[in-house]
């Protein structure tokens, strides 16, 4: 069975400017679960648009220890390189970009 073809359990997407990531769960053929985490970027050509697509597999046995080396590594940037950044900020402008899409959407 292709990997594409597996069911897909659970998702969760977040937008960030022209990249957007996917968080999606998936079962393997023995109803074990795994994480794929892609990261799709968009690009134009000629009268649209073309995705670039990058995508890594996380398997249960990691999840831990990639959450955590993932979390140490955000908090060293947060702290030893940048500590003059305010990071909320990018969660407003975030709310804000969401509220300006939703004002647009017109129901009848």
């Amino acid at each position: 069975m292709d990997e594409r073809d597996r069911e897909k359990i659970y998702s969760k997407r977040v937008r960030a400017g022209k990249r957007t990531y996917f968080f999606d769960v998936k079962s393997t053929r023995t109803n074990d679960y795994y994480l794929t985490i892609t990261e799709s970027r968009r690009h134009p050509q000629g009268e649209g648009f073309v995705y670039e697509k990058h995508k890594m597999f996380l398997y249960k046995e990691d999840f831990d220890k990639f959450v955590e080396a993932l979390q140490e590594t955000v908090e060293h940037v947060k702290t030893e390189l940048m500590p003059d950044v305010d990071f909320t900020q990018f969660v407003q402008r975030e709310r804000d970009e969401q509220s300006d899409f939703a004002s647009e959407l017109k129901w009848e």
